[in-house]
């Protein structure tokens, strides 16, 4: 039987890991239709990973990242970073959301290349903050961050490839 303290541990980590994961599901939504037509079409770099790789790696990522922001929500109230930590959290959320939107949503390479540039900042942000509060939600932001930095090449990539008809 789970004590009180591994409930009220548990219960917000898997809060935090469903919103993120939701998250993810939302920017999907962008990214259904233009994944069957408009992203093949666009001349990609050899280093692009194959479909397949994509939802496993975000998945992963997404539940990585509500852990953190857990760890950071138990200290809300006893650390004074934590709440600025949890803002900055949100706001990469978001950011890391509408990059979908701006890629997928309105096919361009380049509103998402200004889009991963501000979330690329807001994940330093987030993690510099998180780690004043617990080392160990800052470590596990990092896989996020490398995969948002070798995704900001990627779409920095693909926007060159193809800025001759692309937006």
């Amino acid at each position: 039987m789970a004590t009180r303290s591994t409930t009220a541990r548990f219960l917000p980590a898997a809060g935090w890991i469903l919103g993120c994961e939701v998250a993810g599901m939302l920017g999907g939504l962008f990214t259904r239709s233009s994944l069957r037509d408009w992203y093949p079409s666009l001349d990609k770099p050899s280093f692009n990973p194959p479909s397949g790789v994509f939802a496993p790696v975000w998945t992963i990522l997404y539940a990585l990242m509500g852990l953190a922001a857990s760890l950071v929500w138990h200290e809300r109230d006893t650390h004074p970073d934590a709440r600025a930590g949890l803002r900055l959290f949100g706001l990469q959320l978001g950011l890391n959301l509408a990059w979908s939107a701006a890629f997928f949503g309105l096919r361009s390479p380049l509103a998402g290349l200004a889009d991963i540039a501000a979330l690329l900042v807001a994940v330093v942000a987030t993690i510099r903050r998180f780690a004043r509060v617990s080392g160990p939600a800052a470590l596990l932001l990092l896989p996020y961050l490398a995969w948002i930095s070798f995704a900001t090449v990627l779409n920095w990539t693909i926007w060159r490839l193809n800025s001759g008809n692309t937006g």
